[in-house]
């Protein structure tokens, strides 16, 4: 089994997550008492976040390459960053490793194809919506037609993620303002939905809508396994 690293804490409401998939999945493909081969570095997300709102990205990015060179160091076998809006720094995290960094947006990519889609929704943070290192990477890379929602909605996205998701705050109320959003994006021609921020999944389920959802940190954690176990 491979040494998988773990860059988490952002927020630790979702890489908690990572941790409890990857376990259970290797458990499941292994057998007996088997779990992961895990090193995990989390951090405190208030420093991360507060870099976000300051635009100090070059400053996160170091922060983060710096962390994954202590991961390597310490026998990881590749980087696992445990959110969509910090692989705005994935190429930073890279160039620092000579380890595979998983990127989160080809693991969701590749789910998208095999279900046949071709024009799909992203939700996430505005970072993740509005810049180009994550829409860019899935219509360039992967070919793929992305539609993001209206800055108004986008907003609303933003603000219920970070004010209450990774609070560990579940509203019913935001519930319903996300389906709402995700009902327009349907409407015009969305034939799936990425929740590309992974605090989503625990707001929004796939059994909450009508077509394929694709929850971001539940493949990246399978696209872990399976290159932990590979032969």
């Amino acid at each position: 089994m491979k040494r998988l690293g773990l860059l988490g804490g952002m927020s630790w409401e979702s890489s908690i997550e990572y941790e409890r998939t990857i376990n259970e999945l290797v458990r499941e493909r292994v057998g007996g008492i088997a779990s992961a081969d895990l090193i995990i570095r989390s951090f405190n997300f208030a420093d991360i976040e507060a870099l976000q709102v300051d635009g100090k990205w070059d400053e996160a990015g170091q922060v983060l390459a710096d962390a994954a060179i202590c991961l390597a160091h310490s026998g990881a076998d590749a980087i696992i960053v445990c959110t969509n809006t910090m692989h705005r720094l994935a190429d930073v995290i890279q160039s620092a490793v000579s380890i595979p960094l998983l990127h989160i947006a080809d693991t969701t990519a590749a789910a998208v194809k095999a279900a046949g889609i071709d024009v799909i929704a992203l939700l996430g943070t505005r970072y993740t919506m509005e810049l180009d290192y994550y829409v860019g990477r899935l219509r360039t890379m992967h070919g793929l037609t992305v539609i993001v929602p209206d800055e108004p909605d986008r907003m609303t996205i933003h603000r219920v993620i970070y004010e209450e998701l990774v609070r560990g705050i579940i509203n019913p109320q935001s519930k319903s303002e996300y389906l709402a959003i995700i009902d327009r994006l349907l409407a015009k021609g969305a034939l799936g939905i990425i929740s590309g921020c992974t605090e989503i999944e625990l707001l929004i389920h796939p059994e909450d809508l009508r077509v394929p959802m694709f929850p971001t940190a539940h493949l990246h954690a399978v696209a872990a396994v399976d290159f932990a176990l590979a032969e």
